[in-house]
């Protein structure tokens, strides 16, 4: 039986790049000229570092682009609170990795309010699809890819 998993990841080795363009890019601005602002990664997650608030907001923009650059979607990012530290503020960047068990079941309600004629169960951090034929898991990732759901999905696995 053709089956498929849904998932949800980042990865580190491309999610580097981004912020390896990012600082790069701080560095050729005119209006970042002098002034201590930079990107570093702890993992799946970063810190962006500006002597200001509205610099900031600059950076989240900059930092989108460049995860768009490398084919991240930027909803994976979270933000957190900016805070002060030091004569610097700081925003940590969190990378959503792997289904929670609430948006898996989620995903599970809408292939079922779907009517498609495909089974779908949760393991682990993922959600697994199988069907008879090949068309329904087809149908299947189409609706998901239309659906406005808070975490970017790929679909890994699929096996005829």
């Amino acid at each position: 039986m053709p089956s498929f998993d849904i998932v949800s990841e980042v990865d580190l080795h491309t999610f580097t790049n981004a912020l390896d363009q990012a600082n790069r890019q701080l560095d050729t601005r005119f209006d970042f000229r002098g002034v201590e602002a930079s990107f570093e990664r702890e993992g799946l997650n970063a810190t962006v570092l500006a002597e200001a608030e509205f610099q900031l907001t600059q950076m989240e923009d900059i930092l989108r682009s460049t995860l768009i650059k490398n084919k991240i979607d930027p909803k994976a990012m979270e933000l957190g609170d900016m805070e002060g530290y030091g004569k610097q503020v700081r925003q940590r960047v969190t990378m959503k990795n792997g289904l929670e068990s609430d948006l898996c079941r989620k995903i599970i309600k809408l292939i079922k309010d779907s009517k498609l004629k495909v089974q779908s169960q949760i393991q682990g951090d993922q959600v697994r699809v199988t069907g008879k034929k090949r068309d329904d898991l087809q149908q299947v990732m189409a609706l998901l890819r239309d659906a406005d759901l808070e975490q970017p999905l790929q679909f890994n696995n699929f096996r005829d």
